[in-house]
């Protein structure tokens, strides 16, 4: 009889093994029996909470017929170290693979024993013969890493602020606690390479980037995205093929927004305020189970603060005049901006991805600006004095719209993405001017008063749709494809009014007016090879690019388009491994940079009498080849250097240039503001980038830039640019103290440096009132500063952080700036919210629950494991 019950089992074992088989069509809930439990403990017998426990299984795989092991079923332990696997398979080979965050991981071999009929066995009836099946680990004892300190209450920081890899760099932003409660711009004033003038300009080698979130261009500006949002930037300094070609030669700054997909829920709320009296505060919410993802966050930040500057200019021509200005600008107002995304995981292969941002800002700042004209006449000196007073009122709505959808096929590397990104905004812009004239300086009596208001709205609507495929050929080899289409459409009406002081009534200034709307496509495709011969790889790509552009001036019935043909762009990267960790690389590029619509249309704006603009319909566009060579050595302890030379050189580089034109609002000259392709321009740099851990609880991360510039204008008449030898650089010290405390410092240095082409990115707002604009005349001074900032957790697992961060302590981030041209000399110089004392609170909450929706199983299975322990 007993042998009878053996038999019967042995047969039914065989069954379920037969069944689970590949192609088999089995039912593993039916048929799996086994049970798996134990205990994870430390050295010390205590119960280690929260240890992740995954089931590996071998299987056959259909493509390769190789075994290998994949995750059946993951779990995390209960409080009291306990775990266990219900239906689990008895027949072939298991591992049991335990990790904890400060312990060594471990892998056990797991299996079920079946006695064959009439041998000696403990199964002595039914019951025992089941119970072979129900396996105790006993208590799994994990040893502490050993880089885990012992004893030592100042321990080192888990992850580098900077990894270098030979085409990028990315800062990771969430170490960075000077970020708490700022914007983007706060954050890429910390990223190597990376410059922000006090405006929000950001330049990248002296030259204005593209700006990318989550690998694809925004309209978002850097001031309304939350610095607490994002999870890490990639400067990528000499793009290859895959990327947009459009932008000329600066590279891309690629913004990745955090996103947190382990199975179970988690959460983080903040708040804070700064010395401005400016609030801070939001959270995220990341919520995992089975096939879906969801996460939803939310920030609202205030934006206040000061700005002073001086300005001192003289205009040449028939009488000499003297400028001096002086004004203080006060910012108000604040942006809300919420993000909610969902992925479904639909197989093993195909995944599916949905997203929505939406942006509300609401401004008000205001402006006083006095000015003191001096005009030296043969007669003697003519002097006068006015003050200004700019009150505005801005707004912006914008909403946002992603999806996204991937495919893995049984080729190991084998993929295909398509994603569509959609972005729309309306904004309006009321701003009053009112300037007093006085006949004897500050004080004296009122001579005079003019005012004016502009009232603006505008639309902007922002498509990409692209998709990539990726096919490897052997083990070294692949193939990269991809088609995408980008389409970007602007509508903007902007009114001036003049007070006329007869009828007290506003009067149209139809001159100083402008409506219109315009429309600009790309179109592009590319295709790249990457493989590798022993320790030699390379990539070569070709893209090819074309666009187009429609626009219509309404209030004067004027249509402009434009149509460029295809333009190839190639991208070369060749790259050597030596012995050890090291590596060379060498990478070549070709991009482009197309005028846009604002420079090409031949419309005046007198909207700012000190600052008139006009476009050229003669512009072409510029063309940049990028040379640069890289070597890369990792050191132990995570301790990397990156040393890198560089050269650029555009042709028809297109550049401000300063011109005269009547004035048909006030009959006389004046500067006219607009745009010219000068002959060409290059730069040549070296870049050296360290990240070292010189003590256990010190990490140091250092940028250097050394680079000389220049632009030709000999067809340009009256312009001239020296080259100039320039260097920036910047140290990031991040300390690990006692009483959990973190401690984060921060300096760089500017030398004299020319001023940076089209430096238009960061903040949408032009510059301010009598500062030069043309790349080809004038220089930045040398300027340093020093950020500081100090954090400290407490509550369990360190739940919550308090951090106090002051920037520019010493009070020294100026933009002090000359300009030149035929018509003028000028110094400019502003300083910006020196000294800003910002104070922060986080709560982080949380748990990994593979069960979350589960109640009466703790277990998951294996795909829903996969999923989420990443």
């Amino acid at each position: 009889m007993k042998s009878l019950i053996v038999i019967c089992l042995s047969l039914l074992i065989g069954y379920a093994a037969y069944s689970q088989m590949p192609g088999m069509g089995g039912k593993p809930a039916a048929t799996n029996i086994g049970h798996i439990y134990g205990r994870i403990l430390d050295s010390t017998g205590k119960p280690i909470h929260d240890a992740t426990v995954l089931l590996l299984q071998s299987r056959i795989d259909a493509t390769t017929k190789k075994t290998k092991e994949v995750l059946y079923k993951g779990i995390t332990t209960k409080a009291n170290g306990d775990f266990s696997f219900e239906d689990v398979p008895i027949i072939g080979a298991l591992q049991l693979k335990i990790s904890a965050t400060g312990f060594q991981p471990i892998s056990q071999n797991v299996s079920f024993v079946m006695p064959m009929p009439g041998a000696q066995s403990p199964m002595g009836n039914m019951n025992q013969a089941l119970n072979a099946f129900d396996k105790d680990l006993g208590n799994i004892r994990l040893t502490e890493s050993v880089n885990q300190l012992q004893g030592v209450v100042v321990t080192a920081t888990a992850k580098p602020t900077l990894k270098m890899d030979i085409d990028k760099k990315v800062y990771n932003v969430e170490k960075d606690i000077l970020n708490a409660g700022g914007t983007a711009l706060d954050v890429m004033k910390n990223v190597p390479s990376v410059n922000v003038d006090i405006d929000g300009n950001v330049t990248l080698r002296n030259a204005t980037p593209q700006i990318y979130i989550e690998g694809r261009p925004t309209t978002l500006t850097l001031d309304q995205i939350p610095a607490d949002a994002i999870e890490s930037v990639e400067v990528i300094t000499n793009p290859s093929a895959k990327y947009d070609a459009s932008g000329g030669g600066a590279g891309i700054l690629n913004i990745i927004l955090k996103k947190n997909r382990k199975t179970g829920y988690n959460g983080n709320l903040r708040a804070g305020v700064d010395s401005y009296g400016a609030l801070n505060g939001g959270g995220d919410f990341n919520v995992r189970q089975g096939k879906f993802n969801f996460n939803a966050s939310a920030f609202v930040n205030q934006n206040k603060g000061k700005t002073f500057g001086t300005t001192n200019r003289t205009n040449f021509g028939d009488t000499s005049t003297v400028v001096n200005q002086s004004s203080t600008d006060k910012d108000n107002g604040g942006f809300v901006f919420g993000r909610v995304g969902l992925d479904y995981f639909m197989t093993n292969r195909t995944s599916f991805s949905a997203g929505m941002i939406k942006v509300h800002a609401d401004m008000t700042p205001n402006q006083f600006l006095s000015t003191n004209i001096d005009t030296l006449l043969q007669s003697g000196t003519a002097n006068q004095y006015s003050e200004r007073y700019a009150n505005t009122h801005r707004k912006f709505d914008g909403t946002g719209a992603q999806f996204g959808f991937k495919q893995l096929f049984k080729q190991e590397g084998q993929t295909l993405t398509a994603d569509m990104n959609y972005f729309s905004g309306n904004n309006s812009n009321n701003v009053l001017y009112n300037t007093n004239y006085y006949n004897n300086g500050a004080g004296s009596t009122i001579v005079n008063n003019t005012q004016q208001q502009t009232l603006g709205t505008g639309y902007n609507q922002f498509l990409t749709a692209q998709t990539d495929y990726v096919k490897p050929f052997g083990k070294k080899s692949k193939l990269e494809t991809g088609l995408r289409f980008q389409q970007q459409k602007l509508t903007n009406e902007t009114d001036n009014y003049y007070l006329d002081n007869a009828s007290k009534n506003f009067i149209l200034s139809n001159l100083a007016s402008i409506h219109y709307k315009n429309t600009n496509n790309v179109y592009a495709a590319y295709a790249s090879v990457t493989s590798a011969i022993k320790s030699f790889g390379y990539q070569i790509g070709l893209r090819a690019e074309r666009s187009d552009y429609s626009g219509d001036l309404l209030n004067t019935q004027q249509h402009f388009s434009n149509s460029y043909p295809i333009s190839l762009f190639p991208s070369i990267f060749l790259s050597q491994k030596f012995k050890g960790t090291n590596e060379v690389q060498f990478s070549y590029t070709r991009r482009i940079n197309r005028p846009n619509f604002f420079q090409l249309i031949p419309y005046t704006d007198y909207s700012d009498s000190l600052n008139i603009t006009r476009g050229n319909p003669n512009l072409v566009p510029e063309f940049t080849s990028s040379f640069e060579l890289s070597y890369l050595k990792t050191l132990p302890h995570n301790n990397t250097f990156l040393a890198s030379l560089y050269y650029k050189h555009t042709e028809g580089l297109i550049t401000r240039y300063l011109d005269t034109a009547q004035n048909y609002l006030t009959g006389k000259q004046d500067i006219i503001n607009t745009y010219v392709n000068a002959n060409s321009s290059y730069t040549v740099g070296a870049e050296l980038t360290g990240v070292a851990k010189l003590a256990k609880w010190w990490d140091m991360t250092m940028n250097v830039n050394i680079y000389n510039s220049q632009i030709n204008t000999n067809n340009i008449t009256g312009t001239s640019q020296a080259a100039l030898w320039s260097w920036f650089g910047k140290i990031n010290n991040n300390f690990t103290l006692p009483g959990k405390f973190k401690l984060q410092l921060t300096g760089l240095y500017q030398s004299k440096t020319n001023l940076p082409v089209n430096n238009n990115s960061g903040q949408q707002m032009g510059p301010p009132m009598m500062q030069s604009q043309s790349a080809s005349q004038g220089y930045i001074r040398s300027f340093y500063s020093v950020d500081a900032a100090i954090s400290r957790s407490f509550l369990k697992n360190d739940a919550a952080t308090v951090s106090i961060s002051m920037s520019d302590i010493f009070r020294t981030r100026y933009s002090d700036q000359y300009s030149f041209s035929n018509f003028f000399v000028q110094d400019y110089n502003r300083l910006r919210n020196p000294q800003m004392l910002r104070i922060n609170f986080s709560y982080r909450f949380g748990k990994m629950d593979v069960s979350l929706f589960k109640r009466k199983n703790t277990n998951t299975s294996g795909m829903d494991a996969l999923q989420g322990v990443q």
